[in-house]
């Protein structure tokens, strides 16, 4: 009712009841005995009508009283928050109805893409249809056959025949900083993490969103259309993530980015009444927000309960604010219980914000459950997490359901909370009844490649549909907007191969409707890549892994028997003369390998010598590789491979050198003739260098680790080897010298060649002079990490400058290198090789920003763009964790190259050319082979055997 009628109070009248009886009005006269006893009933009875008088007025007074509290002026402001609160989230029931997205940009033409094959996401993942898409509004508006007739309202089709590729939803990033850790990263845009408390629920990363991050249209080109951009990690709770198509919007704004701003004020836009908008919400455990804050992991568990206790205390108030306000009892209440600072945690308390939770070790992950159970709030989802896999039961213990499980598919170890990492983890997950998501960290990994990690996830163990699902249906899911995307809804991927394939890139990519690649530069790929690659089976080593709680023993165990036959080998390829030949092909019928005492005896086909030979042998052992193939071993270089176990523990490494040219070296240590040694640091039997044995990376090259100017001597060694006296353990006790051009302020890049033009032309000493001296005699090269064309145009002048003054020439190798395309005419002129790292670059520092991307958005990558200049190539990886994954990267590379480079010019990339490059003295007749089965090296094979010739022995894997 109005306002100003309920706060009249009522009228009464007296109660004739209560008037004073006649009959008891007389005149006075001498008292009589009736008299005195009237006069005594005549006062009990006014007393008993006084006392009922006083309580009827009493009720009177009270009753108006109550009628009187005034009704506060913002009471329908007060009960329109009180009717929010029950307001569910997810989309409006008419949603499915709707004709067009909110995200249509008008003028747009309806796209019909034709004879395609549709990964549809349904069914668990397992619908696949051929057919058409029509694109309309910004969403799909059919699938199956589109005829004429489903056309004819069109005047504009823009029509794409697929030619029977597959066509999957747009790709879905669940853990990205894109925008908010911006490429290239610069401190004027770094805003992913606040260091202003431990709990700071109320940032939103839409208030730190850069559109201008480079990033955006290279994760397009690898098929992401959408992305979950959170803040950091520093903070136990850190703030409000954001959803974000990637899709530059037509106002240029961050806002105009969102999906379903959850912050959208224009209540014709969306009404929260009506249905609720997900937030989502970051929040952290472990290892960093303890280091931020100098706490440790009772602190951080603290911070949530103590934060969540607060919003609990809000939550409860509103609801005893609301529950007396909706009877309209108004006395008392005050205004509406609100903090502008928890009002987001109070949501996640409503189960109206998704909580993603980066969590990785079992004690962080059973504080979290348990805290979800104290404060009765679910977990979206478990972030990196790499300990959930050995603890299914806990997270299935968690509020409301299960957390889905966010991770890496191979990338582990780098500190100590992700050590127990494995490549299994997807696979033992959803066997376990839990949703798996693989998701990049963007730019931790480069979210362009996040469906690499869905192939490796495959690859590892984890059934095809599910591998998928979890870069597209499982994320939407996650994050509640699986009613837009993450199936055949909005955004779609055409893909020149299986998404599982190794290396499928986009042909194109629809973002509301509007594709997203200006000619693209398609790859040609054989037909095999159209189908879902076949996996080797892990069931063992998956087994394994929970069988040791997560360290499952590594290292190599050789065969029993002296002769090792293999059957049924593909190729085989062999070291020769510093290259990689093809020594044997079974084009007429599976061949057979005989290997004595490490070392190869005899090659040939199922009726050859060879085969009738190992079919006399009785104390052979027999492996079969079942269409397999033997293959040169391979070699890493690029990360401290085999100079540290953990990448953030100090204590597990062989440290930093001091660099002469920015500190004082001790003349202990040589004074600044010093040159440090790798060979002196090494730590063998690492878990990230048995990965790469076990993967087929049996040698690495590895220099001192520096910050500075200044590394030192890089050693060649077994991945494989037990310790440094072992036979075969050290390779090459000296390889290249190894030194690093950068900006970093003070010193310049300039002072930096400054320093190594005298290194090489002025006098030295020590250690020093001798390895210059032989630099100077081509005995040694000089190995360079540099990237920027600026600076490299600046070493070529520096060699030509030096080459003549010496009147020879001098051995020199760029490493990383990732803007040496710019100049690849100029140093195929001058000799100097390259090793690029990593394969597929990424502009994290303004030093690279003027790389080549590769197809699609560019008709040739790096590596390819050199070789068409005479430029010797090779690869190298940056983290030790990507060591195991070398054989993947020059598959790619080679399909990058659209049939350039042969298979084995790409195993060259990894073996013979790493040591020319490096200097490292490898003779092909005692180099490692590697066994493969159901395939070669560049193939989604297994690696069953290492042939060690330098140890005599097989190493049976």
């Amino acid at each position: 009712m109005p306002l100003e009628q309920d706060a009249k109070l009522p009228s009464y009248v007296g109660d004739p009841a209560l008037s004073t009886p006649a009959s008891l009005v007389t005149t006075r006269r001498a008292p009589t005995r009736l008299a005195r006893a009237l006069r005594v009933l005549a006062a009990a009875t006014l007393t008993l009508v006084a006392v009922q008088y006083i309580r009827a007025y009493a009720a009177v007074v009270s009753h108006g009283a109550r009628r009187a509290v005034a009704v506060p002026l913002r009471a329908e402001e007060y009960l329109d928050k009180c009717r929010l609160l029950d307001a569910k989230p997810g989309p409006p029931p008419d949603f499915a109805a709707r004709t067009r997205s909110d995200r249509f940009v008008p003028g747009t033409p309806a796209t019909l893409i034709q004879n395609a094959t549709i990964w549809t996401g349904r069914v668990d993942g397992l619908e696949v249809l051929h057919g058409d898409i029509l694109l309309n509004g910004g969403i799909v508006k059919r699938i199956g056959r589109v005829g004429s007739a489903d056309l004819e309202e069109f005047t504009d089709v823009v029509r794409v025949n697929a030619q029977g590729k597959w066509v999957s939803p747009g790709i879905i990033d669940l853990h990205s900083h894109l925008g908010v850790y911006n490429s290239p990263q610069l401190q004027g845009a770094f805003d992913v993490n606040s260091r202003k408390g431990p709990v700071l629920a109320w940032l939103r990363a839409l208030d730190g969103l850069n559109t201008h991050d480079d990033a955006y249209k290279l994760s397009i080109a690898g098929g992401v259309t959408t992305s979950l951009v959170l803040p950091g990690s520093a903070n136990a709770i850190g703030g409000q993530g954001i959803v974000i198509k990637l899709r530059p919007p037509t106002d240029r704004s961050p806002t105009g980015m969102l999906l379903e701003s959850p912050y959208e004020t224009n209540g014709s836009v969306y009404d929260p009444r009506a249905f609720f908008r997900y937030r989502q919400m970051k929040h952290a455990c472990g290892e960093n927000p303890d280091r931020v804050y100098q706490g440790t992991r009772m602190d951080t568990a603290w911070a949530f309960r103590q934060a969540y206790d607060k919003a609990r205390q809000i939550k409860q108030a509103q609801d005893d604010f609301c529950a007396k306000a909706t009877r309209g009892e108004w006395a008392g209440l005050g205004a509406f219980p609100e903090e502008l600072q928890w009002e987001a945690l109070v949501d996640v308390l409503r189960g109206r914000v998704k909580v993603q939770t980066h969590c990785y070790e079992t004690v962080d992950l059973d504080d979290l459950v348990r805290i979800t159970n104290e404060f009765k709030f679910p977990i979206a989802a478990f972030h990196h997490a790499h300990e959930t896999y050995l603890v299914p039961d806990t997270l299935k213990s968690a509020y409301d359901h299960p957390p889905a499980v966010a991770i890496f598919a191979t990338n582990a170890r780098y500190k100590r909370e992700s050590y127990r990492g494995s490549e299994f983890a997807p696979k033992i997950l959803a066997e376990n009844g839990l949703q798996v998501v693989l998701k990049s960290d963007h730019p931790v990994l480069n979210s362009r490649y996040l469906v690499h990690e869905a192939q490796q996830a495959h690859f590892f163990g984890l059934p095809h549909n599910l591998a998928l699902a979890a870069v597209t249906t499982a994320p939407a899911i996650v994050m509640g907007q699986d009613h837009r995307i993450g199936y055949m809804k909005e955004d779609l991927v055409l893909w020149d191969s299986h998404p599982l394939a190794l290396g499928a890139t986009p042909q194109q990519v629809w973002i509301d409707g509007i594709a997203q690649l200006e000619a693209p530069h398609l790859l040609f790929k054989p037909a095999a890549f159209q189908k879902p690659p076949v996996t080797p089976n892990f069931d063992k080593e998956a087994k394994e892994a929970v069988e040791y709680d997560g360290l499952p023993p590594l290292e190599p165990k050789p065969a029993k028997a002296r002769t090792v036959i293999f059957t049924n080998v593909s190729s085989v390829y062999l070291r020769e003369d510093g290259a990689v030949l093809e020594a044997y092909s079974a084009r007429d019928g599976p061949g057979t390998v005989a290997v004595r005492d490490g070392k190869l005896s005899c090659t040939g086909g199922r009726l050859s010598a060879c085969a009738s030979a190992a079919g006399n042998e009785d104390d052979a052992e027999f492996v079969d590789l079942e269409g397999g193939a033997i293959s040169p071993g391979l070699v890493s270089t690029g990360s401290p491979l085999g100079l540290e176990a953990i990448h953030q523990e100090p204590s597990t490494q062989d440290g930093y050198v001091l660099d002469p040219l920015t500190q004082v070296v001790p003349e202990i240590a040589g004074g600044s003739g010093a040159v440090i040694r790798a060979a002196d640091g090494l730590q063998f039997g690492t878990r990230d260098a048995l990965l790469a044995y076990r993967s087929g990376v049996t040698a690495a090259i590895t220099a001192p680790t520096s910050n500075g100017f200044l590394a030192g001597l890089s050693v060649a060694f077994s991945t494989g080897a037990s310790h440094k006296l072992e036979d075969g353990a050290l390779l090459q006790e000296i390889a290249a010298l190894q030194v690093t051009i950068r900006p970093q302020g003070v010193p310049s890049v300039s002072t930096q060649i400054a320093a190594l033009r005298n290194i090489l032309l002025g006098e030295t000493k020590g250690d020093l002079k001798r390895v210059v001296d032989g630099i100077k005699q081509g005995a040694i090269p000089l190995a360079i990490h540099i990237q920027s064309a600026d600076a490299i145009a600046s070493i070529i002048s520096l060699k030509y400058e030096v080459e003549e003054k010496l009147e020879r020439p001098i051995k020199v190798t760029l490493i990383g290198a990732v803007e040496a395309h710019l100049l690849a005419k100029e140093l195929g002129e001058a000799r100097i090789g390259v090793i690029v790292s990593p394969t597929r670059p990424f502009p994290h520092h303004w030093e690279k920003r003027r790389f080549l991307p590769g197809p699609p958005l560019s008709e040739r990558n790096t590596l390819a763009e050199l070789r068409a200049h005479n430029v010797t190539v090779a690869i190298g990886v940056n983290e030790v964790w990507m060591a195991r994954n070398t054989r993947l990267d020059i598959a790619w590379a080679a399909l990058e190259a659209n049939g350039s480079i042969s298979k084995a010019e790409a195993l060259a990339l990894a073996s013979t050319n790493v040591e020319t490059l490096l200097g490292v003295k490898a003779n092909g007749a005692n180099g490692d082979l590697v066994a493969t089965r159901g395939g070669d090296l560049l193939d989604f094979s297994k690696v069953v055997a290492i042939v060690s010739s330098r140890r005599g022995v097989v190493d049976i894997l």
